[in-house]
């Protein structure tokens, strides 16, 4: 079977978790008063990225 729609969700949520941190990682730099809420708002904004992945894999089956 052709299973390269899972690989490129994969790539997908990793690139997308990787821009989330950045724009955390930014976001608390210019104002680290608000560290509590960038790093929820990003949690939640990696699980969806990372849902994306689990998705695709059981759309495979």
């Amino acid at each position: 079977m052709n299973f390269i729609h899972i690989g490129l969700a994969a790539c997908g949520a990793a690139i997308g978790v990787g821009l989330i941190g950045l724009g955390a990682t930014l976001a608390v730099g210019r104002n680290p008063g608000a560290s509590n809420k960038i790093l929820v708002q990003a949690i939640l904004a990696i699980a969806f990225a990372e849902a994306c992945v689990f998705y695709a894999i059981f759309l495979a089956r």
